[in-house]
């Protein structure tokens, strides 16, 4: 798990040696690290079954939460708001996933991954059903708070059962073809909420709690063997503790980094940037009319994200997780920065691609990098949710200052600001060790 040497235990800080050893003496144990692997054992090694389910789950709430992306802010504009209170309907969402975080920790440990899985993915489908015909501003509010809960509980379990259960040799491309899934969805998904429109504004919302509801039955279905297996089997795995996973200098870089993406993507892309493109572009007469440029742009940005994650999660597993994050902050956080100065449609969606691809480097390798401190066979149910927490932190945090910028300086500064902070993640982990284990030539 360190850069150049043997951690004696996962989340330690890296300490080297000469001869091999961690204490100075030669290292004879089995080398199971994921350079001792070749390419092409890489290549052999089948991702579980299990995983599989997951993976397809994602694909299908992706494509439902593709939907509303798009859409949400222009719809909470209805009830005639300002920008900053737009915000506060993404941002009540991630307020909640962080209040609700250390639960949905807690309660993967207790009850295992899968059952707060499927019961996080029911409440998120009923909020969605109860937003669709939300009849003010504040239950609208209330609604989006409430979803907040059931995503924290699926997220989490999601991302546990992914570290738990991922062979250490392809972790790279587990989180690859999870992030994946997920993205695809999100190609798809706006441009198809974008064209659900004609059928009125609560019609996304519906097709987006229904998908919910499939996701949760392939899961509770297709995954009852495994859930059975847990239940009748006493937990005896070593738990990873908080503590010493915040000595590791490189979860300290993935909670910055976490925080700044959480501030970009999932708050400012999912708020600010639906408003920007509706309004900036109107009447400018192009391809298509402003309401539906949102959708195109979010379609593009995911677009981006795929074919980065499709081409490079896998090589994480050989490059390191490092490398692939630091570049990925810094080309999106540049990107990011000039969302709010583009002066035509075409820019914006330029902008918004190359954004797409470098965070598509950086989500997978994160996701690789909390596996490798949690360790190997590991319950860090505590470590992926407080990760969880800051992401949301950065989310909740990014759409509320940002809708107050836009409300008195404009969208060029607010942007700005969020290029800022995706740098400041980058740095972090400049400062950081490598997560991924490497073996020391002869040891």
């Amino acid at each position: 798990m360190s850069g150049g040497g043997l951690r004696s235990r996962p989340g330690e800080e890296p300490e080297e040696s000469p001869d091999g050893g961690p204490d100075g003496s030669p290292d004879t144990s089995p080398d199971t690290s994921p350079d001792a692997t070749t390419v092409g054992e890489q290549a052999r090694i089948p991702i579980p079954s299990e995983l599989k389910v997951l993976i397809l789950a994602a694909f299908v709430v992706a494509i439902g939460f593709g939907i509303v992306a798009p859409i949400l802010p222009q719809y909470a504009s209805r009830f005639g708001v300002s920008a900053m209170a737009v915000s506060a309907v993404v941002s009540a969402f991630g307020l909640f996933r962080l209040t609700f975080a250390p639960v949905s920790g807690r309660l993967t440990q207790k009850l295992g991954e899968t059952p707060v899985y499927v019961v996080g993915l029911l409440i998120v489908a009923a909020s969605m059903l109860a937003t669709a015909y939300a009849p003010t501003y504040e239950t609208l509010l209330l609604f989006r708070a409430v979803g907040g809960i059931g995503s924290t509980f699926f997220t989490v379990s999601a991302m546990t059962y992914l570290a738990r259960k991922s062979p250490p040799q392809i972790r790279g491309r587990v989180s690859g073809a999870y992030a994946s899934a997920f993205l695809i969805g999100n190609v798809v998904g706006p441009l198809v909420g974008s064209g659900l429109l004609v059928f009125g504004p609560h019609v996304p919302f519906l097709v987006y709690g229904a998908a919910l509801v499939v996701a949760a039955m392939i899961v509770f279905f297709m995954l009852r063997r495994s859930r059975l297996e847990d239940r009748g089997r006493a937990d005896t795995r070593e738990k990873a503790t908080l503590s010493e996973a915040w000595r590791n200098t490189s979860y300290r870089a993935v909670l910055t980094a976490g925080f700044a993406n959480g501030w970009a993507t999932f708050g400012m892309r999912n708020s600010m940037v639906p408003l920007f493109a509706a309004s900036a572009f109107a009447g400018a007469g192009w391809l298509v009319d402003s309401s539906q440029l949102a959708g195109v742009v979010l379609a593009v940005f995911a677009g981006g994200n795929v074919a980065s994650v499709l081409f490079f999660s896998k090589r994480s597993d050989r490059w390191g997780r490092r490398p692939p994050i630091i570049v990925g902050m810094l080309v999106a956080g540049v990107m990011t920065g000039l969302y709010g100065i583009a002066p035509e449609p075409w820019v914006l969606i330029l902008l918004s691609l190359v954004a797409g691809a470098g965070t598509g480097l950086v989500n997978p390798s994160q996701q690789a990098a909390i596996a490798d401190v949690v360790g190997e066979g590991r319950n860090g149910g505590p470590v992926v949710s407080t990760f969880q927490m800051t992401q949301d932190l950065g989310a909740i945090t990014g759409p509320l200052l940002g809708g107050l910028i836009v409300d008195h300086l404009g969208y060029g500064w607010a942007f700005g600001l969020t290029g800022v902070v995706m740098l400041i993640g980058a740095g972090a982990w400049s400062a950081a060790p490598e997560t991924l284990r490497r073996t020391p030539p002869g040891g």
